[in-house]
């Protein structure tokens, strides 16, 4: 946390209190950050000024893309479906190996960021032909009124929305936040609290706390990503213990990605993820009673294949960002067997492919 020499702007934010001292404490995500005038939370985008808390970030994005949905990565959400992406700056984790770290840790975002209204983001979706919204590259908890004053824009205009997250947050503000969303891809890190804490500056709990909420309480329909890092979380104890937890608090048809880390940020001496590593610990999940595990961030057909979990014949095969194949109805079911296939589907039609695309909001637009 750190003061501002200059007065901070913002919108009005919600979930906090004040404290007898004369602080604020900052209710919305467990680091519970405890502020005094000028003084910005760890997130570095909420903060309090004139003895109220404020979002620094509302309307102000570090850009937009249309990205295929397989990319945040969701494969029982639409496939093939196109989703306007964005996020803003800040994050509530301070992960050292965050691949997003010129977005999550910058400080000089009030002058690079894309002006744009709830409103704006929601036509620009419908005019590009995206199906949904996703709030990514950086946390959008910290960003939540702003996320879901979007996310009611986009639903007036029959645009899903999105939430691609680590879940780090308080199950109050989280139950009202995840009725909006109509899909979440949450970042399960690792499954001890050491490696949270150590390398994340966060705990585990409430992680899984958010994770059961989500997927017990809400209709938003739930992914899981975990990122494997050689040496920090791809044991197989630990794989088996996160495979197990899994299956038994959410399931066996909520899908679990593993993917591959690249050094980046504060870990440039951790090599690669091995491919090897991926396929292990797709195995080991498989093995636990999960039906749908993929791998990420290689080059893997069989681990991005989605199988029928009746007949074990392939329903959708692709490459990388790219559907090659596609046997579900409309409604889902294998087209084989008429298994119907966990996820959320509709008519299947062109699939939008590898792409990504720019695109330039106009302020207020």
């Amino acid at each position: 946390m750190e003061r501002s020499a200059d007065p901070i702007t913002g919108v009005p934010a919600r979930w906090w209190h004040r404290l007898e001292d004369g602080r604020i404490q900052c209710d919305l995500c467990p680091r519970n950050c405890r502020l005094h005038e000028g003084q910005r939370a760890a997130c570095f985008v909420r903060a309090m000024q004139g003895g109220e808390m404020l979002l620094t970030t509302y309307g102000r994005s570090s850009g937009f893309c249309i990205d295929p949905i397989e990319k945040k990565p969701l494969n029982h959400f639409y496939p093939g479906s196109s989703v306007l992406s964005f996020g803003t700056a800040g994050c509530n984790l301070a992960c050292k190996f965050c691949q997003n770290w010129d977005i999550s840790k910058s400080r000089d975002m009030d002058r690079l960021m894309d002006d744009a209204t709830p409103q704006a983001i929601a036509r620009a979706a419908q005019k590009n032909g995206a199906r949904s919204v996703a709030f990514t590259y950086n946390d959008l908890v910290i960003f939540a009124e702003y996320a879901m004053d979007t996310a009611d824009a986009c639903h007036a205009l029959d645009v899903k929305t999105i939430a691609v997250t680590a879940g780090y947050m308080h199950l109050e503000p989280a139950r009202e936040f995840y009725s909006k969303m109509d899909a979440a891809n949450v970042d399960l890190k690792g499954f001890t609290d050491d490696f949270y804490v150590n390398l994340c500056g966060g705990h585990l709990q409430p992680v899984l706390d958010i994770l059961a909420m989500i997927h017990h309480e809400t209709d938003c329909w739930l992914e899981l990503t975990t990122l494997l890092i050689p040496g920090k979380n791809d044991g197989d104890d630990e794989l088996k213990a996160l495979s197990a937890w899994v299956m038994k608090e959410l399931g066996p048809d909520v899908p679990l990605h593993f993917t591959a880390f690249h050094p980046d940020w504060k870990m440039n001496d951790i090599p690669a993820t091995p491919l090897a590593t991926l396929s292990k610990a797709r195995r080991i999940a498989m093995d636990a009673g999960l039906r749908y595990v993929y791998t990420g961030n290689v080059h893997d057909k069989s681990g991005d294949r989605t199988n029928c979990p009746s007949c074990g014949k392939p329903v959708i095969e692709r490459d990388w960002y790219r559907i090659l194949d596609y046997e579900l109805d409309a409604t889902g079911h294998c087209r084989h067997c008429g298994t119907a296939i966990a996820g959320r589907f509709g008519v299947f039609d062109k699939p939008f492919g590898p792409h990504r695309i720019p695109v330039r909001l106009h302020a207020g637009a």
